[in-house]
C-alpha cells in the first residue's frame, strides 16, 4: 500500500447521480465549498461524481463562433478548455483537491485520462490519448477517432475544480449545435455506443470512483 493511503485520510466522495440531476450552479457551489474547507485546513479535500441538469458551459479558450449556433445560454467558467455540454446520461467528475508539490495540473491531467482508460477498460473499451488534445478517445467506427470524455481543470494556489465529464449513455445530438472542444474533425462517442450495450452513469460511477481514488491518494497534498 503507497505511503500516502497510510499517512493521510482518504478523500471522501460525494455522489450525486440521477433521478437526483445535479443544477449546474450548484455543482460550482459544491466545488467552492469543498475550497473552503481546505483553505480552512478541514480537510484534504472530496471527489464529486455528479449527474448534471443540461447546460453548456464555455472554459476560458472559449471562442464566440463555437457557442451554440440556435443561441443556447452558455455558462462561463475558469476552467481550462472550450465549450462543452453536461446532462444527463454523462458522469461528471470535480476532484477537488490541493496537488502535492512537484505535481503540477499537466501531470493531473494525465492522471484523470488515466482513470478514465482504465474505467473503459473495465468494459471492453479500448480508450487512448490523442497528442495535443486532452481528454480520451476511441476508435468508434468513423475514419478518424471519437471522443468520449472530455477534461477540463482549473488550479488556484493549488488546488484542483472542475475536472473530466464521461460520456456514458447521454443523447449526443447537443454536441451537434456547437464545436465540441474546438474541434471540427472528429466525432463524439458514448461509452455505451462504443461497447454496443447500455452503460448508464450508475454502471461507470463504481469504477470510476475506484480509479480516480487511486489518483486522489498519489497526488493531493
Amino acid at each position: 500500500m503507497p505511503l500516502s493511503q497510510l499517512s493521510a485520510p482518504p478523500i471522501p466522495f460525494d455522489t450525486r447521480l440521477a433521478p437526483g440531476l445535479v443544477p449546474y450552479p450548484l455543482g460550482l457551489e459544491l466545488q467552492q465549498a469543498a475550497v473552503a474547507r481546505i483553505d480552512a485546513g478541514e480537510d484534504r479535500g472530496t471527489v464529486l461524481l455528479v449527474e448534471h441538469e443540461a447546460v453548456y458551459t464555455a472554459g476560458r479558450r472559449s471562442l464566440p463562433e463555437e457557442y451554440p449556433r440556435d443561441g443556447t445560454p452558455v455558462v462561463p467558467v475558469d476552467r481550462g478548455g472550450k465549450v462543452t455540454w453536461h446532462g444527463p446520461g454523462q458522469l461528471v467528475a470535480y476532484p477537488v483537491i490541493r496537488l502535492r508539490q512537484g505535481i503540477g495540473p499537466v501531470d493531473f491531467v494525465r492522471g484523470l485520462e488515466q482513470a478514465i482508460i482504465e474505467t473503459a477498460a473495465e468494459f471492453d473499451v479500448t480508450g487512448f490519448r490523442v497528442r495535443g488534445r486532452p481528454g480520451v478517445w476511441a476508435d468508434a467506427g468513423g475514419i478518424a477517432p471519437s471522443k468520449f470524455a472530455q477534461i477540463g481543470i482549473h488550479t488556484r494556489d493549488g488546488i484542483v475544480t472542475h475536472g473530466l465529464a464521461l460520456n456514458c449513455d447521454n443523447d449526443l445530438a447537443p454536441f451537434g449545435s456547437f464545436v465540441p472542444c474546438g474541434i471540427t474533425d472528429a466525432g463524439v462517442a458514448t461509452l455505451s455506443g462504443i461497447a454496443g450495450r447500455r452503460i448508464a452513469p450508475g454502471d461507470a460511477a463504481p469504477a470510476l470512483q475506484r480509479h480516480l481514488a487511486e489518483l486522489v491518494a498519489e497526488t493531493a497534498a
